[in-house]
């Protein structure tokens, strides 16, 4: 979804088609002052716009977990998750393919689960240092929490028994969790995770993202030494906490924080890459450069030699930069008015279904503690008003949604979830239903939600106007930072999106479970915690549907919020350049681009 969308992650995998590693989308507006330039070598240049700006070199942390970032992540191989610089990536229709070029990973056991990954000879990330097994187990210390001996509050996420939580994953440790430290091959080349579980979505684990050497520089000691450590320090124990490890403290803090940029990076090791393209040029609030990283070996290395990456927010200027030449394709925000000026541009218009969804989330806490509160609140959601203004336009088929994790492109599944949870009694907005559970009270209600999406502007502008007839007296926390105050507490609800990689499951502890990574309005439910945990252990495809099903369930029994709309999706491009293709996951418009040419 472009325009604010959360990518639903997974440390190193997605969630379901429907509610796969979701990822928010910052939407922050970028100035129209950067122009697009037709050399950088004889490959040339592509230039793309996109609604938000890039803000982190790691979109693993609940706050830099945004759809920009997880593009430049993924083309430059270091998300942690799917992309072109690991062991797998995601087809048109999203089917995992191995990147054989990059390495193989094999069942080796079926009980216990047993994974063996192993990396080609011979592969050096862009500064030149060898990709081998320490990076593999950096990686995986980062995703299963093992070294973790903290116990979070449910309602605050706070530490409430003097233990570490080192490394602040957007995902959830779920799946790895349950592993035994890995065996490394003699020749460094390979790592085996054994599962003391089985992992639903273990083919799409990919123990490669930040590399090693880098990680090692900035807690101050030697890869040799650092990888010593991983390997002689104890497994965190919850029952007795010990004080933390500085050395790997000093790692996790520069990973959870020093990746972060408002400007082009001085220190070079923030760029290092694993995959075809690498980043070399930052214009804050304005473009980011990727050119070709000279130390890739394989196969999808780009014809071109540059890959601008514009932040427009108006999808206006976004057409007209595309009818004027100045970008090649583009990745606006989804209306009629823009469908209209792209038809009028001339431009090759494609279009689909996203894996995301606009919803309405209510915090756990403060006014919303009192479920009379948060249901009163749920009947005064005017959801089919903004179906029609906002979605219907573009697609008219479009319906309300009624599940939280399914979307109605999954069918049956979606139809047995509606039937289930009862999300459908909030199609219409029920005032005097709403008054009588408020029974005079005048609750205020704090909103945040992106000023800078004309599309969210509408969905407050109706919601504010329905819930004051009510009784609500609503307080505007529109920001064009609302991504970074996600789960702040400085309001009660939150309007924005989830956009699904389309593959996987782990989207459903990163949300739905108490203190997940995407977990932002503090929701705790024990019901739902041991659903969630069976889903990541359940390899029987009736039965993760039917646990699906019970969690959207549950969610709707608690007033959780609301699910808005399927986001419908669009990409543009000017004619100069070939193989721009749909795709519906989280990686928008760029999941192809290693194979885009410039036309002529």
């Amino acid at each position: 979804m472009s325009g604010n969308t959360r990518r639903s992650r997974a440390i190193t995998a997605g969630a379901g088609v429907a509610i796969a590693a979701l990822a928010l989308a910052g939407c922050t507006t970028a100035p129209n002052d950067d122009n697009a330039d037709s050399g950088g070598g004889d490959g040339g240049t592509i230039t793309i716009a996109t609604t938000n700006a890039f803000t982190s070199f790691n979109g693993d942390t609940p706050e830099a977990n945004l759809d920009t970032n997880g593009m430049v992540g993924y083309l430059t191989g270091v998300s942690g998750g799917l992309g072109l610089g690991g062991f797998q990536r995601l087809d048109a229709d999203y089917s995992v393919i191995p990147n054989t070029d990059f390495g193989t990973y094999e069942t080796v056991s079926e009980d216990p689960l047993t994974v063996k990954y192993t990396i080609n000879e011979g592969l050096t990330w862009s500064d030149g240092e060898p990709i081998n097994a320490d990076d593999m187990l950096v990686n995986w210390a980062i995703s299963s929490g093992y070294y973790d001996d903290a116990v979070l509050d449910p309602a605050t996420g706070e530490v409430t028994n003097g233990g570490t939580q080192y490394f602040s994953l957007a995902g959830s440790t779920a799946g790895l969790d349950t592993t035994s430290f890995p065996e490394i091959g003699d020749d460094n080349m390979s790592m085996t995770i054994t599962y003391g579980t089985p992992f639903v979505d273990y083919e799409l684990v990919n123990p490669i993202g930040k590399p090693a050497h880098v990680l090692a520089e900035k807690a101050g000691v030697s890869e040799a030494d650092f990888i010593e450590l991983l390997k002689t320090l104890p497994e965190g124990n919850v029952d007795a906490p010990a004080a933390p490890n500085e050395t790997l403290k000093a790692a996790a803090d520069f990973w959870n924080t020093g990746y972060n940029v408002t400007a082009m990076p001085t220190d070079e090791s923030l760029l290092v890459a694993s995959g075809p393209f690498i980043v070399t040029d930052f214009v804050p609030e304005s473009s980011i450069t990727l050119g070709k990283n000279p130390e890739y070996k394989g196969e999808m290395s780009p014809d071109y030699d540059q890959l601008v990456i514009r932040f427009i927010g108006d999808s206006n200027a976004q057409v007209t930069a595309l009818q004027n030449g100045e970008v090649q394709a583009i990745q606006p925000q989804p209306s009629a008015d823009t469908l209209t000026a792209l038809e009028n541009a001339n431009a090759t218009v494609h279009t689909g279904d996203q894996l995301a969804y606009d919803h309405l989330d209510l915090s756990f806490g403060g006014v919303f503690a009192d479920s009379n509160v948060r249901e009163a609140f749920l009947k005064t959601i005017p959801r089919q008003q903004i179906l029609e203004s906002i979605v219907t336009p573009v697609n008219p088929e479009a319906e309300v949604l009624n599940s939280q994790i399914f979307l109605p492109t999954d069918g049956a599944q979606y139809e047995t979830a509606v039937a289930a949870s009862g999300y459908d009694a909030f199609t219409e907005p029920d005032i005097e239903g709403a008054k009588a559970l408020l029974a005079g009270a005048t609750p205020t209600v704090r909103i945040l939600y992106n000023t800078n999406n004309p599309n969210r502007v509408d969905s407050f502008r109706a919601i504010q106007q329905s819930a004051q007839e009510a009784g609500f007296v609503i307080e505007d926390a529109g920001s064009p930072d609302w991504g970074s105050l996600l789960g702040s507490g400085s309001y009660d609800a939150s309007i924005f999106g989830w956009v699904s990689p389309g593959a996987g499951n782990a989207a459903l502890p990163q949300i739905f479970k108490t203190n997940g990574g995407g977990n932002y309005n503090n929701y705790s439910n024990t019901t739902v915690d041991g659903l969630v945990d069976e889903s990541q252990v359940t390899v029987d495809a009736d039965r993760l549907a039917e646990i699906k099903v019970e969690i959207d369930t549950e969610t709707a029994k608690d007033f959780y919020g609301l699910p808005l709309f399927q986001s419908p999706g669009l990409f543009a491009d000017n004619g100069t350049v070939t193989g721009v293709t749909y795709f519906g996951g989280q990686t928008g418009i760029v999941w192809n681009a290693q194979e885009w040419k410039l036309a002529g």
